[in-house]
């Protein structure tokens, strides 16, 4: 019996994985100009084998396809380095973790607050471990990654007031952790890069705190408003954030009724007024060109649905939508380095919001990746796993800080 158990669960496993290698070859866009697409559709197909043990496990009501993707964290390896001190700390309720080089320094460092990505579910403090480490010891910085409430148990408002409650108090407490208050840096990837863009807006004019040096954005979410840009279209079946995937996780972490798809798809829940209010910043027509492929004609926004809109009206809020803010916000704001990548869904969040901040004589130091994908970041350090787009993330980002003196 023992024997035929352990031969049925091994079927249901290979068949599962047969499953997904199935349905990435149906429903997968690899991009022809992605470096080493091999590797890449064998991890797309191991994400689509996660999912759909996720989803089965749901569907017998074990726990919820969020929950198992979060769970399946706890199997991130960290490397610990001799040359940092880490501390885990909780700012109030919310756990941060600290690095901070242990090398003699003639003075104070600098700061680095990193928010990370991860779809409102994933992007917990020990995947970002790696991450942090190398920046901050590559960089020479004290850095802070802080692990905001997440998915399934925390929904809309709560990274954005986790992001914010942390940084005011690191800022309050620059000198105990030894960095100096004129060179602080707001670093994030994802929906972890949106919260930069946020945060740092929501701090201009505090006289009681530090003003914020810099801000690095790694592919934004920098509005949820406009899902037909051109790079909607494009990349909307690239892995590793599809459209679906995307829309899914919104959805959760908005609490938003999936009855509603197609209306927020389609811009359906945008008020005449509100979309010839924004429409200038939020626009296709604001992308350069070269990124519009032909036969890019949305129909945007579709007739209004009033209902729609007083449902979901909390996706024009500007803590979802940095995009949004009025413009003597952004004319204050430090200056920008922002990450794009060709075969991302996002990449049109990060132009879009480049511009916003061009047109206000802000900074900005754009880098963008011909041949990278999102969440490419993370695959940094994976060795064989590695791609030649994350090195090349990597190794701007490192770049851009220590520029900054």
């Amino acid at each position: 019996m023992l024997i035929l158990g352990l031969a049925l669960l091994g079927s249901f496993f290979v068949g599962v994985f047969i499953w997904a290698v199935f349905q990435h070859f149906l429903t997968a866009d690899i991009p022809s100009t992605l470096q080493q697409p091999i590797k890449f559709r064998f991890l797309h197909c191991m994400f689509l084998y996660m999912l759909t043990l996720a989803e089965i496990i749901e569907k017998l009501g074990i726990c919820s396809v969020l929950r198992f993707l979060k769970l399946l964290q706890v199997c991130v390896r960290i490397k610990k380095d001799d040359r940092l001190t880490v501390t885990d700390l909780y700012f109030g309720t919310i756990p941060v973790r600290l690095f901070q080089p242990k090398a003699v320094s003639s003075g104070p460092r600098r700061g680095i607050i990193f928010f990370p990505g991860g779809g409102g579910f994933m992007g917990s403090l020990d995947l970002f471990h790696n991450l942090s480490s190398l920046l901050a010891l590559e960089t020479d910085s004290v850095l802070l990654l802080v692990g905001y409430r997440k998915l399934p148990d925390h929904h809309y408002p709560s990274i954005y007031q986790d992001c914010l409650n942390a940084s005011i108090h690191f800022l309050k407490a620059l000198k105990s952790y030894g960095v100096d208050p004129s060179r602080v840096v707001f670093c994030g990837d994802s929906i972890g890069g949106g919260y930069v863009a946020c945060i740092t807006q929501a701090l201009v004019g505090r006289s009681d705190l530090p003003q914020i040096r810099a801000q690095v954005l790694v592919y934004p979410v920098t509005q949820v408003i406009n899902l037909q840009l051109p790079s909607h279209w494009q990349n909307g079946n690239v892995p590793f954030l599809s459209q679906k995937f995307m829309m899914t996780c919104m959805f959760k972490y908005m609490v938003i009724d999936f009855h509603w798809w197609d209306a927020i798809l389609g811009g359906a829940f945008i008020p005449p007024e509100v979309w010839r209010k924004y429409q200038k910043w939020l626009s296709a027509d604001n992308i350069p060109r070269r990124f519009r492929k032909p036969g890019y004609r949305p129909l945007f926004p579709s007739p209004f649905n009033e209902a729609a809109y007083l449902e979901n009206k909390h996706l024009l809020d500007i803590e979802n939508a940095p995009l949004l803010r009025d413009d003597e916000t952004i004319a204050q704001l430090p200056a920008a380095f922002v990450v794009s990548c060709e075969h991302d869904i996002l990449r049109d969040d990060a132009l879009l919001y480049m511009k916003r901040l061009e047109d206000q004589g802000v900074p900005v130091t754009w880098y963008h990746v011909e041949d990278g994908f999102h969440g490419s970041l993370l695959f940094f350090d994976k060795k064989f796993f590695s791609f030649p787009c994350s090195l090349k993330i990597t190794n701007a980002v490192i770049s851009y800080i220590k520029s900054i003196y």
